[in-house]
C-alpha cells in the first residue's frame, strides 16, 4: 500500500500536535527549547539539546510533507 502525498501531510499535522507541541501547558515544550537555545543555551545539557531535536522533527516532517504534496499536486494539474 502506498501512502498519497496528502496522507502524509494528515499524518504530519498529527504528530505536530501530539509530539511537537507536548506538553501544552503552561507554555508547548519545543516553543520553550528553541527559546532556550535563542538566549544562549546556558545550562542545556545532551539530553536537552535531544528533546529539542525530538520535538521539532514533527515541525520539519510537516514543512517537508506539504512541499512534497504541493509538487506532486502541481505536476498533477500540469498533465491534466
Amino acid at each position: 500500500m502506498r501512502f498519497k502525498p496528502s496522507d502524509h501531510v494528515k499524518l504530519a499535522l498529527i504528530l505536530c500536535v501530539t509530539i511537537g507541541l507536548t506538553p501544552y501547558y503552561p507554555i508547548p515544550h519545543s516553543y520553550e527549547k528553541l527559546k532556550w537555545l535563542f538566549e544562549g543555551g546556558n545550562g542545556m545539557q545532551l539530553l536537552d539539546y535531544f528533546d529539542l531535536i525530538f520535538h521539532n522533527l514533527p515541525w520539519l516532517y510537516l514543512i517537508i510533507a506539504t512541499i512534497y504534496w504541493y509538487k506532486k499536486r502541481q505536476e498533477r494539474e500540469t498533465y491534466s
